[in-house]
């Protein structure tokens, strides 16, 4: 045979759930992307269409919205390892299971109608909008002995309008940026990190928890650094996480530098004095980095776009 079979996997994309829990009046939601891969013995289905090892994709999509009914889904990372777990200990031929997960945040609507009967401490308790902000991102890997949990976010705009600075960079016969001494610093926070817990017999992180602490440490990291340039403020949002948060040990950041340029208003006899700016899409330069705790190794994938 002039070809063998390489690394494969199979599953059941985007599975999109929706969780609502009713406490009384007051509503929860939780709203996931769901996608699952699985690997293993699968030789036979590729070399002779044999299905015999083949837990159908449909299958898999049943268990997602099944699980979210029999589980509830606290958070996004432990549906993830109920649902891992589930297809590597119930199906022998499946080794190893990757589920992936976006997670799109809701809150409530506030009102100002007291007579409504739905109304309490000024919000709707049924009523939600999605968030504009971010979303949450979540990987389990599971083989049947390890697990691999990788958590994050994109698409989390920020900014700070003062406070960075950019020079003394190298120059050559092709550079035409001025130096900057005070300046817009603004990205699209694509980051991931990667927890140390690896078997169920060590103390599973509080997920909701360490997801809310990581994003402020983050975003603090972001706002108190007086900032020489966007690598420096990367490596201080990531070593903030590590530095504070003992259950992960690795932080990988994706900062596009969302430029914003002085405009000239000196045709119009007008002094921009650091307030008017064209703000650039593109191109636009692209900052990636992982920071590390003393002794651990990265593990993370350099791309993340399918991660």
């Amino acid at each position: 045979m002039p070809t063998i079979l390489g690394q494969n996997q199979y599953g059941k994309s985007e599975n999109r759930v929706v969780k609502i829990t009713r406490d009384g009046a007051t509503h929860h939601i939780k709203d996931l992307n769901v996608s699952v891969a699985l690997s293993g013995d699968m030789d036979d289905v590729h070399y002779s269409g044999s299905n015999a090892h083949v837990l159908p994709t449909d299958t898999t999509k049943n268990t997602v919205y099944a699980f979210a009914k029999e589980y509830g889904i606290e958070s996004a990372e432990q549906f993830g390892i109920h649902l891992a777990r589930h297809f590597v200990t119930s199906q022998e031929p499946i080794h190893q299971a990757r589920i992936r997960i976006e997670e799109y945040a809701w809150e409530r609507i506030a009102t100002s109608d007291a007579n409504s009967r739905f109304i309490g401490a000024d919000e709707v308790k049924h009523s939600f909008v999605r968030k504009g902000q971010e979303t949450r991102v979540t990987e389990i890997t599971y083989d049947g002995e390890q697990w691999q949990v990788i958590s994050g976010l994109k698409d989390l705009v920020v900014m700070n309008s003062t406070n960075s600075e950019f020079w003394g960079y190298v120059k050559d016969k092709y550079t035409t940026l001025q130096e900057a001494y005070d300046r817009i610093l603004a990205t699209q926070v694509s980051g991931r990190w990667r927890f140390n817990w690896t078997d169920d017999d060590q103390r599973m992180p509080h997920w909701e928890k360490s997801y809310e602490q990581v994003r402020k440490h983050m975003l603090q990291a972001f706002a108190e650094t007086y900032s020489l340039s966007l690598q420096q403020t990367l490596y201080q949002m990531g070593a903030r996480i590590i530095n504070n948060r003992s259950e992960i040990d690795e932080v990988r950041f994706s900062l596009p530098n969302k430029h914003h340029f002085l405009v000239d208003l000196e045709p119009f006899g007008l002094k921009n004095d650091n307030e008017v700016y064209f703000a650039a899409d593109r191109p636009y330069g692209l900052i990636e980095a992982t920071i590390l705790r003393d002794g651990a190794e990265a593990h993370i994938p350099v791309d993340m776009t399918n991660l």
